[in-house]
């Protein structure tokens, strides 16, 4: 590759990966006006993110599975005809099922960010590796804290569909910009794909996700919510066993219990949670009435507002982090992330009355959100051979989707049972709420540190390619 050219590569994987972390939350300030718009039940909208998450943890192991052995451009570019696919549908269409199928589509498209990854890793002088990484990893914090003040703007200004429009567009753009500047990775994992060991991962998936996303409007101990959990957790152990007895698993559990994966994979799921905390908290903080006594009655355009310091702080930060991890090593950033996402959370159980305080509140759990998104992808290649990056790096994304799903189930679930009356009737999430959220969300960042110290040292400035070592493929 030219001097040029690895930048022009990590640049066009970057903003590939934005324009689908920002398409995983665009819906959610249409939520409110959706079922006018659809002629559909509030219920039913919520499908649309629903299934988005469910795609998304779905596809992204196993398309990071098929892009190790099938050729990682090749599934690239594929995911993102999927995007232009899903995001066409939703911009022709009103009708409900349309839309949640095109979403589903734009859900698939997550396996972007760990492909991009492995590319680089394979394309990427090994000095370079652990900067690109963090770039490319803390798309997923930039994309979501830009996409809920586009979508608000798009919304009040446009015709909503517009904003698919412009996704499809500009995803037709970056499968022409990948074609012409991404190579083709050499590095490829012979074999067949283990299509039991594919739909064992996905009933497991689709039904634990399923219930926690729904178990709030559902009831937690409704029969369909526990019998989801049934299901799921009767699933998981003879999906492990079926895996562990496979000549080419999807998942290497063998390689996934080992401390720097499973360690790694833990604080992936927690610093998800915490990060998505910041996310939904903030956005429905500042929009409740002034009649609750704490509430600032902001529009839902200044509400997205307040998420915009927290992403540029993520995109800015995101190559010091790189700097940080080539110096003193991944696991160190990491352990920092943790620690400044525990102290701005907890900063904000004390300062979030008025508008100042609280976008610096996100702005503080922003910065620790870049560090942490920064250090992980580096933390997994460092464990993991050459030929496993994509799978390995898919699980670690699907890890964060876990966590985000865990948090909008129990952000939603605090904020309807702690409640206040207001003024002139009905009810509202009392200031309380909101507290205990923060604080929930400081300790699951202090339990990410815990897991952090969990993580074997390595020596700082190891470089993610020597350690992932090319071993040579099984045979089929």
């Amino acid at each position: 590759m030219t001097s040029l050219r690895p930048r022009l590569t990590l640049a066009v994987l970057a903003a590939s990966a934005i324009i689908v972390a920002i398409l995983q939350t665009i819906v959610v300030p249409l939520l409110p006006t959706l079922p006018k718009l659809t002629n559909s039940a509030p219920a039913d909208v919520s499908w649309m993110v629903t299934v988005t998450l469910l795609t998304g943890a779905v596809f992204t192991p196993l398309l990071g599975r098929a892009g190790d052995m099938y050729g990682k451009r090749r599934v690239l570019l594929g995911v993102l005809g999927l995007l232009v696919a899903g995001s066409l549908l939703c911009a022709v269409s009103s009708h409900l099922a349309v839309l949640i199928t095109g979403r589903a589509l734009q859900g698939a498209a997550l396996a972007v960010v760990p492909l991009g990854m492995s590319i680089l890793r394979d394309e990427l002088p090994p000095d370079r590796m652990i900067s690109a990484a963090a770039i490319m990893s803390s798309t997923m914090g930039i994309g979501a804290a830009f996409g809920i003040p586009i979508a608000a703007a798009v919304v009040h200004f446009a015709d909503w569909h517009t904003m698919f429009w412009v996704a499809a567009g500009l995803s037709l753009l970056f499968i022409v910009l990948i074609r012409l500047i991404v190579p083709e990775s050499s590095v490829r994992t012979p074999g067949r794909f283990d299509i039991p060991g594919a739909l064992g991962l996905t009933m497991v998936l689709v039904f634990l996700l399923t219930a926690v996303s729904k178990g709030a409007a559902w009831g937690w101990s409704a029969p369909r919510t526990w019998g989801l959990f049934a299901a799921a957790v009767l699933i998981a152990p003879l999906w492990g066993w079926f895996e562990l007895r496979t000549r080419q698993p999807l998942v290497d559990l063998r390689t996934t219990v080992r401390p720097a994966v499973l360690f790694t994979n833990m604080a992936s799921l927690l610093i998800g949670f915490a990060f998505y905390a910041n996310t939904l908290s903030t956005a429905q903080l500042v929009q409740e009435p002034e009649s609750t006594g704490y509430g600032l009655g902001l529009s839902v355009i200044v509400s997205g507002l307040c998420l915009i310091p927290g992403g540029l702080a993520m995109a800015l930060l995101s190559p010091v982090s790189g700097r940080i991890s080539t110096h003193r090593g991944p696991r160190f950033t990491l352990m920092l992330a943790c620690v400044v996402m525990a102290a701005g959370y907890t900063v904000r159980i004390f300062t979030s009355e008025t508008l100042w305080t609280i976008v610096a509140g996100t702005l503080f759990v922003g910065a620790g959100t870049a560090l942490a998104y920064s250090a992980l992808p580096s933390l997994i290649m460092m464990a993991v051979p050459v030929h496993e990056t994509a799978a390995a790096n898919g699980i670690n994304t699907l890890m964060r989707s876990i966590g985000q799903a865990v948090c909008s189930a129990v952000v939603a679930t605090i904020l309807a049972n702690l409640t206040m009356t207001v003024p002139g009737g009905g009810t509202a999430p009392s200031l309380n709420a909101y507290l205990v959220v923060f604080a929930v969300a400081a300790l699951t960042a202090a339990t990410a540190l815990g897991a952090t110290l969990l993580i074997p040292r390595r020596t700082p400035g190891e470089c993610p390619r020597q350690v992932g070592a090319r071993v040579p493929a099984r045979r089929p």
